[in-house]
């Protein structure tokens, strides 16, 4: 459970998440440094660059969607060089709907392992009941006795050539 493992492994991930903020506020200085520093008299020029880059940016096989979909983009972006935001990105969740799938899915398997136990146990009974049924037809059979009380031979030599038949 809670071992040298799990506190190791829990150690990691705080200093992961660490590097992430570190990023972050790194990354967010520099979007400050470079957001509309541009002198008013020269500010069509790089505006005309940033156009000139977002269509050099893409391929001319891309279809009217994706380049609606580009523009729209880039157009939130304050940093001319940064790169196209693809179409599959997804918005982050939030913590709470990381806990509920999370939840799901430990409930899901909780449920699929508990179906198969229940599958297992219920051909366990099914053989064991077939097997006592054999086991008594067995004992039927080789018990009987005559009427002197010997037991019946002819019935056990069937008995055996019936199971000797069975497995050939």
């Amino acid at each position: 459970g809670r071992g040298f493992a799990f506190q190791r492994k829990q150690k990691i991930e705080r200093q992961y998440r660490k590097l992430l903020r570190k990023g972050r506020k790194v990354r967010s200085q520099q979007d400050d440094l470079f957001t509309d520093t541009y002198p008013e008299h020269l500010k069509h020029l790089y505006l005309a660059e940033e156009e000139m880059l977002k269509k050099r940016r893409r391929t001319p096989g891309d279809s009217v969607l994706s380049e609606e979909k580009a523009n729209k983009a880039t157009d939130t972006c304050t940093f001319p060089y940064r790169s196209v935001v693809t179409e599959g990105k997804f918005k982050k969740k939030t913590s709470n709907q990381k806990a509920k799938e999370e939840y799901e899915k430990i409930k899901a398997e909780r449920a699929r392992k508990k179906e198969e136990a229940e599958k297992r146990k219920q051909q366990r009974e099914e053989a064991q009941r077939l097997y006592k049924q054999k086991k008594m037809e067995a004992y039927k059979i080789l018990s009987k006795k005559t009427k002197k009380g010997q037991p019946n031979l002819n019935l056990q030599v069937e008995f055996l050539l019936q199971k000797i038949q069975q497995n050939t």
